[in-house]
């Protein structure tokens, strides 16, 4: 499932395990105890008008096992047409420069409106499932009311009941009916109610990429020796993204990674993060396997840089602060200032307090790059991944971004990707990686000696 599936199941069908626990438990426990109370104080009056009124039961159960089963699956087919609708709006606004600069809006209307029509038709269907499972139950009732009335006259007119009795024994049967019709049809319309909790349960129940052991590691700060053996993995099972990578990187070492497109640069890098664990081999960090520590202390070393920076719909401040939410102002200051971004901040009318808009969009690439490397300086993780930090940028601005990488790498192992190898100049160990595979490991006397 993808990002706007588990959005729709977080907000929309999240919530309904509270409707089943408040709305629809509560109600259904009343209307139970007084059908319970009903069916006592008839059978006391007569027992045999409480055995013909207690007859539709059955029939009332038999109709709600049908169309529940029936409700569900047309529920279950909704709700995954809304997900998809609401995938296409997060598609299209994600990427509203494209469908604009194409052309495209009347194709991305188009493609809304068919997936609300099919919406709307999967609801009309449950509409008439519901009123029909409805009709149903009501036609049961009916019947069951005028059996009864029509054995309570007979009771009458043989004197086993007197006709005051008869009126009280229709007072109880309009009441014993009541709950019963709530009970049933409680049950079809719970079938939403619980495809819903089903579908959010099922996003809970996703089994995570990486599993933290029972006894992990501590770690509070790592020397930033690392060392991979043998290291594959694959996303999915067949397709080898690395294969047999081996290398010792010395704490402290500056690590140029480079190669094609696809060649399982980043993927290195989020083994290295452990977001995913390798599926053969293992990847040391200061001697110990990374699968024996425990998965947020890891993280903790780390401070990245990626080549497309992530920034939130908030200021500048709180974007630099959300590598230590804990910072003061004097210390994020400091950071920009050692990213070389505090000189363009100063200059926006707010200055810190500036929103940056939804990812960042009221800001350039160069400047959305400076504060990520902020955030990096401010982390201080002994640890640092650079992916790309200066593809997307002009050559000025890549000159004052390389000067801060620079003031950011010292003291730390760092793992700089890179497609420019001018860019990997600054860093004392090149690796080459082609197809997956190590296609060779260089120190800084190698890439003197041999020309990239």
């Amino acid at each position: 499932a993808g990002t706007a599936d588990s959005t729709y199941r977080i907000q929309y069908d999240a919530p309904a395990v509270q409707w089943i626990a408040i709305d629809a438990f509560i109600p259904l426990v009343s209307s139970a105890l007084t059908l319970v109370a009903m069916i006592v104080i008839m059978a006391r009056i007569d027992w045999s008008l409480a055995l013909v009124a207690l007859a539709v039961i059955p029939v009332l159960y038999a109709v709600s096992h049908i169309y529940s089963r029936r409700l569900k699956h047309h529920w279950r087919e909704a709700k995954g047409i809304e997900s998809s609708t609401l995938a296409v709006v997060q598609e299209a606004l994600s990427a509203v420069r494209v469908v604009k600069a194409f052309a495209q809006e009347d194709r991305e209307h188009a493609r809304y409106v068919r997936h609300a029509s099919r919406n709307l038709k999967e609801q009309i269907k449950l509409s008439m499932l519901a009123g029909r499972f409805s009709m149903l139950v009501g036609l049961a009732m009916a019947t069951g009311t005028a059996v009864v009335l029509f054995l309570a006259v007979w009771h009458v007119q043989t004197a086993r009941i007197s006709l005051g009795e008869l009126f009280l024994v229709m007072s109880y049967l309009a009441m014993l009916y009541t709950p019963l019709q709530t009970v049933s049809q409680s049950v079809a319309s719970l079938q939403g109610s619980l495809v819903s909790a089903g579908r959010a349960f099922e996003l809970l129940d996703q089994t995570p990429d990486v599993v933290e052991r029972e006894n992990p590691v501590s770690l509070s700060s790592a020397r930033g020796e690392v060392t991979l053996e043998n290291v594959s993995f694959a996303y999915t099972p067949g397709r080898p993204a690395l294969r047999g990578i081996s290398f010792h990187v010395p704490a402290g070492s500056r690590v140029g990674i480079e190669g094609t497109t696809g060649a399982g640069k980043s993927t290195l890098m989020s083994l290295l993060l452990r977001l995913y664990d390798p599926t053969e081999g293992r990847l040391l960090l200061d001697g110990v396997d990374l699968r024996d520590y425990k998965v947020r202390d890891l993280r903790s070393q780390f401070a990245i840089v990626l080549q497309d920076p992530v920034l939130f719909s908030s200021n500048i401040a709180e974007n630099i602060a959300y590598a230590n939410p804990e910072a003061t102002r004097e210390e994020i200051v400091a950071a920009a200032q050692a990213a070389n971004a505090h000189d363009f901040i100063s200059r926006l009318p707010n200055g810190y307090e500036t929103e940056v808009g939804e990812r960042g969009v009221q800001l350039s690439g160069g400047e959305r790059q400076r504060i990520s490397l902020a955030r990096a300086f401010l982390k201080d993780s002994p640890i640092l991944i650079l992916d790309e930090p200066t593809s997307s940028v002009d050559t000025t601005t890549e000159a004052a971004i390389l000067e801060a990488v620079e003031r950011l790498m010292q003291g730390r192992t760092t793992f700089m990707i890179a497609h420019r190898l001018t860019t990997l100049d600054i860093c004392d160990m090149r690796i080459r990686i082609d197809h997956g595979r190590l296609a060779s490991v260089l120190s800084i006397e190698d890439t003197v000696a041999t020309p990239a």
